[in-house]
């Protein structure tokens, strides 16, 4: 019989104060088997008293996170319920940095550990946390291609896994929502490709055009529109591991005269001009100060006439500061930094690049992050295997809360479509690629 009493109650009440909120919307079941909070909600496990210490040391999203990420607490069933019950309460409902708690708040949860049994020296975080700080500059070339190595560099069979075989890692466009969520990884791949299709189209690419792929990931791209659209591709990547797959991809298709893989920083580039620029879920890893550099760096590539494409995250919860000490920079993209439509659209047009289209994808993006999760909770026991159990688990917990930071409009995805002034005329009207 489950016990209505013991650690639960008062782990209930800890809780309650790092949210900021009365009541827990949640079940909460502790380490001796006691439950407290409402009976219907999803469950949240606390495995181990470690658990309350790392968040007693980092109250907050932080040492939730770590927990969550060594195992010391759970979600047992809907993942989604249960982080969507989280993020809504008190000050994880907050946009931005996370509120520290007073000092009257602080004392209660050094209370609560203390009849709890949990003090005692901070737990060293979990060995998948990114310490790229110590790199150097940031954004420098050598921070940068150590915060892309953390990230990309997890293993090409992992990803494969989560990704399928479209192994694109960024939104894919959705014809139609799937009738179930079982149903989402049957249709990714096909949604993976017509994004690619429609970047192409967007592109205006012809026979005989030579594209740049900033951020190439495996290749898929480049793949795609050397297959379809008889072009040539260089695409450049900052990750040995993605490079070593998509040179394979193009030697099996017969592409290599086609598709040129480099490992190469895209400020390194210097044989341009290009006929086009797709640049699709890059932007992000650039950052907010070095994005005018970034923009006057692709301007310089192309040649005029040329349309970029910039497919990106965009930060849709107002004016806020990058908190380094959240789960995301620690565990995820370290470095990586989201702009509002805004900033980008405006960095493009004062980079001399006029803006011919803007389209917004958010719906299409929680739906690619929930098939992302389903895949990887359909292969978990392979993917552990692959990597390891606390990578995982960082994985698990980025692509559900990402999902539900979509679907709730705090983050977007959007592309925008520009061309560099001179040459041709642009098109009258979308038809050209709709």
């Amino acid at each position: 019989m489950t016990k209505t009493t013991g650690a639960a109650s008062r782990l209930a009440k800890a809780l309650a104060i790092v949210l900021g909120t009365e009541e827990i919307p949640l079940r909460l079941r502790a380490w001796d088997g006691s439950e407290a909070g409402p009976p219907d909600a999803p469950v949240i496990e606390f495995r181990s008293r470690r658990a309350l210490r790392r968040i007693l040391w980092s109250p907050g999203q932080l040492g939730l996170s770590r927990a969550y990420v060594a195992g010391e607490v759970d979600a047992p069933g809907d993942i989604f319920a249960a982080f969507k019950a989280l993020s809504s309460a008190g000050k994880f409902a907050e946009p931005g940095p996370f509120r520290p708690l007073t000092p009257a708040e602080l004392w209660t949860l050094f209370r609560t550990a203390v009849r709890l049994g949990a003090l005692g020296p901070n737990p060293s975080p979990p060995p998948e946390e990114a310490r790229i700080y110590r790199q150097g500059q940031r954004h420098s070339k050598r921070r940068d291609a150590a915060a892309i190595s953390h990230h990309y560099d997890v293993g090409n069979d992992f990803y494969a896994l989560v990704l399928g075989p479209s192994m694109v890692y960024s939104c894919a466009v959705w014809e139609n929502p799937a009738g179930h969520e079982d149903d989402l990884p049957a249709g990714l791949d096909a949604a993976q490709q017509a994004k690619l299709d429609l970047v192409c189209r967007k592109l205006g690419l012809k026979p005989g055009m030579r594209v740049l792929d900033v951020g190439c990931g495996w290749g898929s791209f480049a793949l795609h529109a050397a297959q379809h659209y008889g072009v040539t591709v260089v695409g450049v990547t900052l990750s040995n591991e993605q490079a070593l797959l998509a040179r394979k991809r193009a030697a099996d298709a017969g592409l290599t005269e086609h598709i040129d893989i480099r490992v190469q920083d895209y400020r390194d580039v210097d044989d341009g001009p290009f006929d086009a620029i797709s640049s699709i879920g890059m932007s992000e890893h650039v950052g907010r100060e070095q994005t005018p550099h970034y923009v006057a760096r692709l301007h310089d590539l192309l040649r005029p006439g040329g349309r970029l494409l910039n497919h990106a995250i965009s930060w849709n919860a107002g004016p806020t500061s990058p908190d380094p000490d959240s789960f995301i920079p620690r565990y995820v993209f370290p470095d990586g930094e989201m702009l509002s439509l805004g900033e980008m659209v405006t960095a493009l047009e004062s980079g001399g690049l006029e803006i011919l289209d803007v389209e917004a994808l958010r719906p299409h993006y929680a739906l690619t992050l929930r098939a992302w999760v389903r895949r990887l909770e359909d292969h978990w026991n392979e993917a552990v295997g692959l990597t390891s159990l606390g990578r995982a688990r960082v994985w698990r917990l980025y692509m559900a809360s990402s999902a539900l930071g979509f679907e709730a409009g705090l983050t977007g995805v959007n592309q925008v479509l520009v061309q560099r002034r001179g040459g041709a005329q642009p098109p009258l009207r979308r038809t050209e690629w709709l």
